[in-house]
């Protein structure tokens, strides 16, 4: 096509600046290719507003520092259970082996850790330590099958670790000369045959709706945390700013367009249709997070896998006494193991009857975890722990009454329970419970905490899209469903299938934005662009 055709162009056009489009924008500047970055909102997507932890191992500095060794093997073979076969294990095992330049490359660029130890097992770790168990790596199978080593590397930094990680990133980004134009939503693909070679998209340039757009979007990203009907109200007036004053423009990309535009769980619609299961969740993202990313990847022939995949994260720990609780269905009957990560315990809740499950607690556990609260948690979590063990929960002096109170089968959880305490009572726990926490639920009054699949005040279950794009495993190229490449357009981040699109542990899909991110950076670069082409 002509040049002047075009508003700007670039070697490299990204489409999405969160962590996995930050990523690749500066490893491919630093490999001698020009980038312009495409953002609809301001930058930081998900990535900003995360827990900002990376999953890492093999030996890093920080596990070091306090004191474990552990190894490539180790982690491959714990993630080979987690991942579910989602990759080849080839990638998976380049994934592992790559992690220790990755989180150095992460330091390089501004991102703060350190090697402070989580005293506990927890969802997320207080403001006082930086490197945590962060999956399942204590609870059978995956401790049998692999030794375990904390790997969740949390960013450094007070609160939610994801702003001051992104804000490296931001920063390493403005050192260097890439082209970053925000309030520009990309709308369309462009090919030249069955190549892309560019996209087409509506920025907001004039200055007072620019200062709006950027208020509301804002506003809106902080009321979806934390309030979501608020939040909802302010998508309207957002994209009305965008169809009355968004100028089209044209961007061409010289070697490839590269799509990081995050996940789909804004995309209610999508979601319904995949993942129903989910339909009831908390999003966790912010609005760019509505799919578009792959839209646009499927209007060329890209091909979609594991779309089905949410990760829900149905946390209770923080405080930890709460594992000493049994968490049944509505029939009664124990789900499964209390100590696991809270994304795999959301996983088994949604296989539930109706997706519902219901964590059961004695008076001591309640008094303990109420003990715990204020040692043990961030701001957030207090808020969750005292509105469940306080408000939000259904209580009776006995099981039969607090099953029907609560809408459980009163015979089956009566059964359930006794099992469980007899199980203590051997110093056994036939799903694997660490036996400091398998104590006999006796003492009443008993309480049930909705763990189900739906959201509560204050009690919100989190969660993210796994799936996207297919995409070749050594370059990052998005591929159709013959398994040939789409020329010219790639996928990073949750625009694409990676290593977390079966499974989710904390610190996986961060880590994957960076492995991905700096793959399409290598495929798109002087050398291996050339060899491509030859």
């Amino acid at each position: 096509m002509p040049h002047r055709e075009w508003d700007a162009e670039a070697d490299v056009v990204i489409v999405g600046f969160g962590g996995a489009g930050a990523c690749a924008a500066v490893d491919a500047c630093d490999h001698g290719a020009d980038v312009l970055v495409l953002d609809r909102f301001h930058g930081g997507g998900a990535t900003a507003i995360s827990g900002g932890v990376v999953y890492a191992g093999g030996g890093t500095p920080h596990q070091r520092a306090a004191g474990f060794d552990d190894t490539t093997e180790a982690m491959l073979e714990y993630l080979r259970l987690e991942t579910g076969g989602v990759v080849a294990d080839e990638t998976l095992s380049r994934f592992c082996a790559q992690s220790l330049d990755n989180l150095r490359w992460l330091e390089q660029h501004g991102v703060p850790f350190e090697g402070s130890m989580a005293p506990r097992k927890t969802s997320y770790p207080t403001n006082e330590h930086y490197l945590y168990y962060s999956g399942n790596e204590l609870a059978p199978p995956f401790s049998d099958a692999a030794a375990p080593a904390p790997r969740g590397h949390r960013a450094t930094g007070k609160g939610v670790s994801g702003k001051p990680l992104f804000a490296a990133l931001r920063r390493a980004v403005a050192r260097r000369p890439i082209a970053v134009r925000t309030q520009t939503r990309v709308t369309g693909l462009v090919t030249d045959g069955d190549r892309v070679v560019g996209v087409e998209a509506t920025e907001i340039r004039k200055a007072l709706p620019r200062r709006l757009h950027r208020v509301l979007s804002a506003a809106g990203r902080k009321l979806n945390i934390y309030y979501r009907p608020l939040g909802r109200m302010l998508e309207g007036p957002i994209a009305d700013l965008e169809r009355r004053y968004g100028e089209a423009r044209r961007f061409r990309a010289r070697r490839g367009v590269v799509l990081a535009a995050g996940g789909f769980v804004f995309n209610r619609p999508l979601l319904a249709e995949h993942a129903p299961a989910y339909r009831r969740g908390s999003s966790l993202g912010t609005i760019g997070d509505d799919g578009s990313g792959i839209a646009l990847g499927e209007s060329v022939g890209g091909r979609t896998d594991r779309m089905h995949r949410v990760s829900a994260w149905r946390f209770f720990n923080p405080p930890l006494a709460m594992v000493d609780g049994v968490l049944v269905n509505n029939r009664g009957e124990r789900i499964c193991n209390e100590t696991y990560y809270g994304a795999r315990i959301g996983d088994h809740v949604a296989r539930q009857p109706d997706a519902e499950a219901y964590l059961i607690i004695d008076a001591r556990t309640r008094a303990e975890a109420l003990r715990q609260t204020p040692s043990q948690t961030l701001w957030f979590q207090r808020l969750q722990a005292e509105y469940v063990l306080r408000l939000g929960n259904v209580s009776a002096g006995d099981l039969p009454a607090l099953a029907r109170k609560r809408g459980i089968d009163p015979d089956g959880l009566v059964r359930t329970i006794a099992e469980y305490n007899a199980g203590a009572a051997a110093g056994r726990d036939r799903m694997g419970k660490d036996p400091a926490h398998v104590r006999a639920l006796s003492d009443g009054p008993f309480h049930a905490i909705d763990c189900s699949i739906r959201t509560q005040p204050a009690f919100p279950i989190p969660m993210i899209t796994l799936g996207g794009l297919a995409v070749d495993e050594d370059t990052g190229a998005v591929t159709r469903g013959d398994g040939s490449a789409v020329p010219g357009l790639y996928a990073a981040g949750r625009n694409a299938v990676g290593v977390c699109s079966e499974s989710y542990v904390s610190g996986l899909s961060l880590a994957d934005c960076v492995f991905s991110g700096r793959r399409v950076a290598a495929a798109l670069t002087e050398k291996r662009f050339q060899e491509e082409q030859a």
